[in-house]
This record gives C-alpha cells, structure tokens and sequence, in this order.
C-alpha cells in the first residue's frame, strides 16, 4: 500500500470507527448508562478528529485522488461527492454542537440534537465508504498535486 492509498484507508476507517462508536453511545445512554456514553462519544469525537487530520493532512501534502471511472459516471460521481461534503460539513457542526450541549449539561437540548446528529453522522459515515470504495476499489483514479505545491508554484 503506497501514501496515496495508505491516508484514505485510515481516514476512512476512523469515519467508521466514529459512527460505531456513536451507535454504541447512543445505547448506552438509552441503558441510562451516562458516564460510559459521554466516554464513548468523546472517543467518537476523537476519531472524527483525526479523520478530519489525516484528510486535512493528505490534502495538503500528498493531494486529492481525482475520478478515475468512466466519464459517464463522472457527473454523478461528483454530485454524489458534493452531498457527502454537505452532510459531513452540516454534521461536524452539529457535532461540536451537541457535544458542547452536553459538557455545558444542557441535556434536553443535547438530547434534541443528538438524535439528529447522529443520523447524519451515519449517513455521513456510510457516504463517504461509499466515496473510498468508488475512488480507491472500483474505480482507482490518478493522483493531483499537493496543495502545497500548488501555493507555491512547485
């Protein structure tokens, strides 16, 4: 496995991660189980966080995987992938959200807004497997330059 498909293997498993992680804590706290849920969305806070490290990092230094499938999927491929970074934008923020909901122990607000963050965690979750599988299994694409390389003409 090369850098190019070593940052998207991890970044993806620790989407996977989060949202399990996140189905644990949500029944947890349906057990009434509250300290072992705030510790487990803690670590699902943690690996959407390094997730969002690792793409970052990926991003800046190696670049992003461009299309690599027939042209005719092309168009749905990319509307598909502007709907993932939607929902995982809207999700991040409901994310931050909710956790600080929690830790400011507004619980009937956290509890409104957990229910709907985490169905868009997993919708989120879901996309973007299906995002790897289509850019990394199915259809394996070229590679483009680093942004960094791009900021500074390299």
């Amino acid at each position: 496995m090369d850098l190019f498909t070593l940052f998207p293997t991890l970044s993806t498993s620790f989407i996977v991660i989060s949202a399990v992680l996140v189905a644990i804590g949500w029944g947890l706290i349906i057990k009434g189980k509250r300290e072992a849920h705030k510790k487990t969305m803690i670590a699902a806070a943690a690996a959407a966080l390094l997730f969002f490290v690792i793409y970052m990092s990926r991003t800046v230094f190696i670049g992003n995987t461009s299309w690599g499938g027939p042209d005719n999927l092309k168009g749905y491929y990319q509307t598909f992938l502007v709907f993932h970074i939607v929902l995982a934008t809207v999700a991040a923020v409901f994310g931050i959200t909710t956790l600080v909901l929690g830790f400011k122990a507004k619980y009937a607000k956290h509890r409104k807004w957990g229910r709907v963050t985490s169905v868009i965690w997993f919708c989120t979750a879901i996309t973007g497997v299906a995002v790897y599988v289509l850019l990394y299994l199915m259809y394996p694409g070229g590679h483009t330059k680093p942004v960094w390389e791009v900021i500074l003409g390299a």
